[in-house]
């Protein structure tokens, strides 16, 4: 049953999840800019998760079993955050993984990579606010005549702004956490500097 807020209550999965984040260090708290370009009080460092290997196929494989019910012939993921997360689901899944990356500040398919018409593309990443980068890979996808039939995310910090890709977009953990443009912040965030720890 929600709380009195209208959240629901923490799966045992997420509660899984919110630990190992806290063990390795990777849910950091300060004044960081996300890559939607919002502030935040906290930031998800799935770098600092998935360099343990064994906690990157754990909870990867975790993300993989929530998207083994979709049709898909490739996994697909935004660099840089996303290339660790697609590569374990893709093995998890026993699929092809291939990624996009910035080429003049924008996501394009590189190294060959080719997408094949009506090739069926599960998109994952490691952790959606707006969801830019995910609806580029998208957009990239049908571009060349492929489909999407899922988007998977190990955290959606979306909040009441859930982004609509136009497929089931599953992920581990929803986290409901304050962001805020850069000319509205809080007295207590303007007070600290900014970081960037995302992908450039």
């Amino acid at each position: 049953m929600p709380d009195k807020a209208g959240n629901m209550p923490a799966l045992p999965m997420s509660e899984d999840l919110l630990s190992l984040f806290r063990q390795t260090g990777a849910l950091l708290n300060g004044h960081f800019v996300l890559c939607s370009r919002l502030h935040s009080r906290q930031y998800f460092q799935c770098a600092l998760l998935l360099q343990h290997t064994n906690i990157a196929a754990k909870v990867c494989g975790w993300l993989a079993d929530k998207l083994r019910d979709f049709n898909c012939d490739t996994v697909i993921s935004p660099a840089l955050g996303g290339i660790i997360v697609g590569q374990e689901v893709g093995r998890s899944l026993g699929k092809r993984h291939i990624f996009a990356e910035k080429e003049e500040g924008k996501l394009v398919l590189r190294r060959g990579f080719a997408i094949s018409p009506n090739e069926r593309f599960i998109v994952v990443e490691d952790v959606v606010t707006r969801g830019g980068r995910v609806q580029e890979t998208i957009d990239i996808v049908r571009a060349r005549g492929g489909t999407v039939s899922a988007v998977g995310v190990i955290v959606d910090r979306s909040g009441a702004n859930k982004p609509d890709f136009g497929c089931p977009f599953v992920s581990l953990i929803e986290m409901n956490v304050e962001t805020f443009p850069g000319d509205k912040l809080p007295p207590d965030l303007a007070e600290i500097p900014a970081v960037k720890p995302g992908s450039k």
